[in-house]
């Protein structure tokens, strides 16, 4: 017994050496790296997942083409949420414009070990009565019905991240940090086509969340700061501090495997030089296809 043990000590002895000196050698090629050349390592692993790098922010933002968009979106995607590591506020507006009604759903919270914020545009194939909004599925606009987006995303005022783009779903996320979601808020802007979608949108916003926004011409800002995890009961309260709990652990541990590095970048790339599965899993957007596995995408589909 002594022996199987002595054994087994050797082999774990071994094992974190090997690991020491394999880490270090991966930190010293990733410090001889100049942005581009690391740049040109990471995009073409995280484009076709639908994630692009910004640089001059340290965040990661979707792509346009992203995967994500063939899933479209509904509401039970936010229930089943915690589920899938996202501890999130969302704020979702319905609205009909011509013939169709429409979803612009504005999120912010903890996603595994991103703190992150998103906008997302989405429109039904016909009108949906209210009482059927919550579970039908809203598909992706096409390109020539994206909108102009702009975030400012911001962690207890101070500002995470700037963006404006032409897109369907605007994201920001900051890998490696870790929040609650009521630490969050985001001011956002959506230019809409007209005078008669501007009005949809901002009539249906001030009968579903009675908020204040401004109007710049056909620009409308709103501030995103409402709390919908601060009005959970249980059980919900409890699996949402157990997520936190989970995103965590994980968010430290993550931060402990890629020491010393502090941008995103460099940890990603230690990360993935050292443990290519954890770099996929990272990026796998888990709650839209674990979902649609599950039927939820096909319910009540228009």
């Amino acid at each position: 017994m002594y022996y199987a043990v002595g054994c087994l000590l050797v082999i774990v002895l071994v094992f974190c050496l090997l690991f020491h000196f394999r880490r270090k050698k991966i930190c010293e090629k990733i410090c001889r790296m100049s942005m581009e050349e690391k740049c040109s390592v990471i995009c073409p692993l995280t484009e076709p997942l639908g994630y692009c790098y910004v640089s001059g922010q340290d965040i990661f933002s979707t792509t346009i083409q992203a995967p994500q968009r063939l899933f479209g979106y509904t509401a039970l995607y936010d229930r089943y949420a915690f589920h899938f590591n996202m501890a999130i506020d969302c704020m979702p507006v319905y609205f009909d414009y011509r013939e169709r009604t429409w979803l612009i759903e504005f999120w912010k919270g903890q996603y595994g070990i991103n703190m992150g914020c998103e906008a997302g545009i989405y429109k039904a194939d016909s009108l949906v009565p209210s009482i059927r909004r919550k579970t039908t599925l809203f598909h992706s606009v096409e390109d020539e019905e994206m909108l102009p987006v702009a975030i400012r995303f911001y962690h207890k005022d101070n500002e995470i991240a700037r963006l404006h783009k032409t897109h369907w779903w605007l994201t920001a996320f900051r890998m490696g940090a870790y929040s609650e979601p009521k630490d969050l808020s985001a001011d956002i802007g959506i230019t809409f086509p007209n005078l008669e979608m501007l009005f949809a949108f901002t009539s249906a916003w001030k009968e579903q969340w009675r908020h204040d926004y401004d109007i710049c011409g056909m620009q409308v800002w709103i501030h995103f700061e409402d709390c919908s995890t601060c009005k959970l009961v249980f059980p919900q309260k409890f699996f949402f501090r157990f997520c936190q709990w989970r995103n965590r652990i994980l968010c430290r541990l993550f931060l402990w495997v890629t020491r010393p590095f502090t941008v995103s970048i460099d940890r990603l790339l230690c990360l993935y030089y050292l443990l290519p599965p954890c770099f996929l899993r990272i990026f796998k957007d888990k709650k839209r296809k674990k979902c649609c596995k599950k039927g939820v995408c096909h319910e009540n589909r228009l």
